[in-house]
């Protein structure tokens, strides 16, 4: 599970779940059964699934009294807070988050006026081509860079295909500099060796922050429509960024994470692109 901030939906698991829940609801589902399906694909769903659902049941006036009491329990009890704490999240990190539960808790017990309105699904188009080479500036100052490997022309959603690299240099990295560069792994806080890749919905895309300077050909074929083991969906664009720094510190203690050139997932090998070492 990937974690990017203390909000109810800052993570990979609530994220999927708030997105299922209004797929479906925007298709005509009634909350009941969206509910019961989602419940019965995740019958040991983690907290950060039950806010989620709850929220959702919330918006669309359909939070059932077991639910509530649920995470009124999870609240209650600080096991939320105590999980994060396991999983060596800062003190300031969990006293933020104690305040956002204490929120949400307050907000599932007021009666929202009206149900959250079905959308008619929109067909939306992917920001960038496949193959894209996209360079950012980082909070330090430097640059780094990510790789845009596929483009969604299928679903409507409209989703790319991002993997960020470890490239963390003064100067604007060239395709050179990109493809000779490293794949980032992320290894800090409750990540696990985790590739630093998701699908990305073009919601919130902010064209300032990054720049283009070149494709790669791609020779894999990615399928947002197919489960595969690391990705996640999200339209946090933050996210393809953030964890770079976040990475490079705990590395200073820890040791440099065991990755993989990023040669492998833009150039034909005779290894397959996802062993790694």
């Amino acid at each position: 599970m990937g974690t990017w901030g203390t909000a109810i939906k800052s993570n990979d698991t609530s994220a999927d779940t708030y997105a299922d829940y209004f797929d479906l609801y925007n298709e005509g589902k009634e909350p009941k059964e969206i509910k019961n399906e989602l419940i019965s694909e995740n019958p040991n769903g983690t907290n950060d699934f039950w806010f989620a659902l709850a929220l959702a049941l919330w918006e669309t006036k359909s939070l059932p009294n077991e639910i509530l009491e649920k995470i009124r329990g999870i609240v209650k009890s600080e096991s939320d807070l105590k999980l994060w704490k396991e999983l060596d999240a800062s003190e300031s990190d969990i006293k933020k988050r104690k305040v956002v539960l204490d929120k949400f808790l307050a907000k599932l017990e007021t009666e929202k006026a009206k149900p959250k309105a079905r959308k008619r699904k929109k067909n939306k188009q992917p920001v960038f081509e496949t193959g894209t080479c996209l360079v950012f500036k980082l909070a330090n100052g430097n640059y780094g860079s990510a790789i845009v490997l596929s483009s969604d022309l299928e679903t409507g959603y409209g989703y790319n295909l991002i993997v960020t690299t470890r490239l963390n240099q003064s100067t604007k990295p060239t395709l050179e500099d990109v493809e000779k560069s490293e794949i980032l792994i992320n290894d800090f806080g409750d990540w696990q060796k985790s590739t630093a890749w998701s699908w990305y919905l073009p919601d919130n895309f902010k064209n300032d922050i990054y720049e283009s300077i070149g494709k790669f050909e791609i020779q894999k074929k990615y399928n947002p429509k197919k489960s595969e083991i690391g990705f996640g969906y999200t339209s946090n664009w933050d996210f393809v960024s953030s964890s770079i720094l976040r990475q490079m510190e705990f590395e200073k203690t820890n040791g440099k994470t065991k990755t993989f050139p990023t040669k492998r997932l833009i150039k034909s090998k005779k290894r397959k692109w996802w062993q790694i070492g």
